[in-house]
């Protein structure tokens, strides 16, 4: 058994990771921390808790108090905020996992370039792990600190990972096209996404300069070991969650002849055999089917003609894409089972 402390907690984030956290065996919650709703009651501000989980929130300087007395802290804020608690946490011997951006992005120049921050402790920075567990399970295991991807990047790198891993696709241009529900957003009220201006639309937002797009690079980068050119865009559903990507690839021209459907699909379940939250299916995925799970789906569908590729992947921008793989690298972190607290299928409806 060990102990957490979360700060940010009432974010549409942090209480998903209060849901998780709750119901995980080997963990308890020592504190949850919120800004907004300091010394409220859990059930009053999310009333599906009255009950059953009540919980107080304490104020940022209270929960500082208390690195003392857990084992793992985990942030659910915005950018910029993590850097300082994250050092003081390391100071108390407390491990931690951030949901937010502040460290994943492995070159401070280009995390200042696209979130207008600086990093006062870049030293933390250089030895945080990125925390997709697909991808770096055993840095995982050695690290201090994680930073969790964001929503978009882990739709798109874990669906396109296998092929750049083995070299099969052109990297002069990647096209992902992404959708997400308006949970992806955060809990603000923003007259963008009050309920008259998303329902019954569809929009495009933020084209050529969303901030997740040097991550989804970055990582793209690795798994190509070279520059690839990504256009990333995302776009915003009338639904409360959920992310579903299309990304478009070019086979490179040697491999247009040999390569076929079936091969491709050999090639990812290859690459997935062992990891327990990717479904790769010969069905085109849909966000019904992961809703409410930690679980990444991926299809594929192949145009040997013209040697296009069509990636499709679909998250829950909450659980994989937040709370659900934060917990997903905590047990990774102190050798739990790496689905323990996490082994719950999409309800579909």
């Amino acid at each position: 058994m060990i102990k957490a402390g979360i700060i940010g907690a009432t974010g549409y984030a942090g209480q998903q990771l209060v849901w998780i956290l709750n119901n995980h065996k080997e963990v308890e919650l020592e504190f949850i921390s919120s800004h907004s709703n300091t010394g409220e009651d859990m059930g009053n501000v999310y009333t599906n808790y009255k009950k059953y989980f009540e919980k107080k929130l304490i104020s940022l300087e209270e929960a500082k108090e208390d690195f003392k007395n857990i084992d793992v802290l985990f942030l659910a804020l915005p950018h910029g905020l993590s850097e300082k608690l994250t050092k003081k946490a390391l100071e108390n011997n407390v491990k931690v996992i951030d949901l937010g951006a502040d460290f994943r992005l492995d070159d401070s120049e280009i995390y200042e370039k696209w979130y207008k921050v600086k990093h006062n402790y870049p030293e933390i920075n250089k030895n945080a792990v990125y925390g997709l567990p697909e991808l770096y399970k055993e840095k995982i295991k050695n690290t201090k600190v994680v930073a969790s991807p964001g929503c978009y990047p882990t739709s798109a790198i874990l669906g396109v990972a296998p092929l750049l891993k083995n070299g099969f696709v052109d990297t002069k241009k990647i096209i992902v096209d992404s959708k997400s529900g308006v949970s992806g957003a955060g809990r603000s009220a923003k007259l963008d996404l009050i309920y008259a201006e998303v329902n019954e639309n569809f929009k495009a937002y933020n084209v050529l300069k969303h901030r997740h797009t040097p991550e989804i690079k970055q990582e793209m980068d690795k798994l190509a070991n070279g520059n690839i050119n990504l256009v990333f865009t995302p776009h915003l559903l009338p639904i409360n969650r959920g992310i579903l990507s299309t990304i478009y690839l070019d086979v490179k021209d040697e491999f247009k002849e040999s390569l076929t459907e079936e091969k491709i699909y050999e090639i990812y379940n290859e690459f997935y055999k062992n990891e327990y939250f990717v479904r790769v299916t010969e069905n085109l995925p849909e966000i019904k089917n992961v809703k409410n799970s930690n679980i990444c789906e991926i299809g594929v569908r192949y145009d040997k003609e013209f040697g296009n590729i069509v990636v499709v992947s679909a998250i829950d921008n909450l659980i994989k894409g937040a709370g659900g793989q934060a917990v997903q690298s905590m047990n990774i972190l102190f050798g739990f089972e790496e689905n323990e607290g996490l082994e719950f299928l999409s309800m579909y409806l």
